[in-house]
């Protein structure tokens, strides 16, 4: 589960926060992350327990929603499970090009064939063979190179260089750190709440240790946004910088052994595959059992096969867009940030409402999304995050109130 969240955001919006809010900033990113991770692990047994049968969070959806509510649910589960592994893949490319020098669409191309032959082909099993050897790259790539750091440097010489070049990073000046803190948080949870992988890992989790595997990666996690922070501090404590992507050409300036390039490079690629394969193997098994296998009448294996074929469609989806769209990866976090925002009050209204989910409920989280684009004078993005997610509240509250006092007998 830890290789499934340590994702390209850790390595480009844990330096980019830095800059942005100060020290306390790269801090809160830690932390609301973590916080999101303890949450879910809180209502997963409640989940498990109450949805014994399921193995995906399609097989809740349609055991909770109307038919149409349950097709609305799974085009959202599509566009964003699309919009997630285009950030991986946009990720990649970046980092490829500016840490090898190298075109991005050829970087793209290998890194989806390796993600295909591995993760679509290999499926769980080699999900979980391969965890242990990315999630042992990153951890030595955030331990030694910091190490190595202070070794040459020594710590006075990183802070008193902070001193001078970015006193900035090191006080509290900036209030807007708690909004951005509280929003990431709020994200987070909805990412968490629909995201296809994690739901799988419930079920695959024995009953009695599922809280406190939730509550270890948390833990774990908090420590690679906070590593990579502090390889920022390092890279940028005797000099300027252009901005957050010249950072990390800096760092490969810096660091004069060719072993530790190697292994911070290895980090990246690896942090990023392992998040690609286990959402690539998630997506492509909700695609085939949770919308074509409605359909076709198709045996275990037969799905088995037609999800070889969903996970190729969906590399080379992922190419072609990437190569003829090239969205930033700023515009499509803010977007897609309040469509997880609206997606919170009705995925847990489908996990602990008891009594039957309404037909139209998941629309309100739509009119809620649909609302924050609203173009409003002097509302930032973080704003409009929260104003999904109150409006979709608002919304489903609502449309639960009539529909129970249209019950009631006259």
């Amino acid at each position: 589960m830890l290789s499934r969240w340590i994702n390209s955001n850790t390595i480009l919006s844990a330096p980019e926060t830095l800059v942005k809010y100060g020290l306390l900033g790269g801090i809160g990113y830690a932390v609301m992350g973590a916080i999101a991770l303890f949450l879910f692990g809180l209502i997963a047994p409640s989940i498990q327990k109450r949805f014994p049968n399921a193995l995906t969070i399609g097989d809740i959806l349609y055991e909770r929603l109307d038919r149409r509510s349950y097709w609305f649910a799974m085009l959202v589960l599509v566009i964003t499970s699309f919009d997630y592994l285009l950030i991986q893949v946009l990720s990649i490319g970046i980092i490829v090009h500016l840490l090898l020098k190298i075109p991005s669409y050829i970087g793209l191309l290998i890194f989806l064939l390796y993600c295909y032959v591995l993760f679509g082909l290999g499926g769980m099993k080699r999900i979980h063979k391969f965890k242990a050897i990315h999630i042992s790259i990153v951890f030595a790539a955030i331990i030694l190179i910091p190490v190595y750091f202070f070794i040459k440097e020594g710590i006075y010489p990183v802070y008193d260089g902070l001193t001078l070049y970015h006193p900035y990073l090191l006080y509290f000046k900036d209030t807007y750190i708690l909004l951005f803190v509280l929003t990431g948080l709020i994200v987070s949870i909805g990412q968490l709440l629909i995201d296809r992988s994690t739901w799988q890992r419930i079920y695959v989790i024995e009953p009695s240790k599922i809280r406190s595997s939730f509550f270890m990666t948390g833990i774990i996690w908090s420590a690679i946004p906070l590593a990579f922070t502090s390889i920022t501090l390092i890279t940028i404590h005797n000099q300027g910088f252009e901005g957050v992507n010249s950072i990390l050409n800096q760092l490969v300036e810096k660091v004069d052994s060719a072993f530790l390039i190697i292994l911070f490079i290895g980090c990246c690629f690896s942090i990023i595959a392992s998040t690609t394969g286990a959402e690539l193997h998630a997506t492509s098994i909700m695609i085939v059992r949770n919308i074509l296998a409605v359909y076709f009448n198709w045996d275990s294996k037969q799905q088995l096969k037609k999800t070889y074929l969903a996970a190729g469609a969906l590399c080379l989806a992922l190419f072609f867009t990437s190569i003829a769209l090239s969205p930033t990866l700023v515009s499509i976090i803010f977007f897609f940030g309040k469509i997880y925002a609206a997606a919170i009050p009705t995925m847990l209204v489908v996990i602990f409402y008891k009594k039957t989910v309404p037909k139209y409920l998941p629309y309100c989280s739509l009119a809620g999304g649909l609302f924050s684009n609203i173009p409003i004078y002097g509302v930032s993005n973080l704003t409009a995050i929260w104003i999904s997610f109150g409006l979709s509240s608002f919304f489903i509250v609502c449309y639960l109130a009539i529909n129970q006092i249209g019950k009631k007998p006259e």
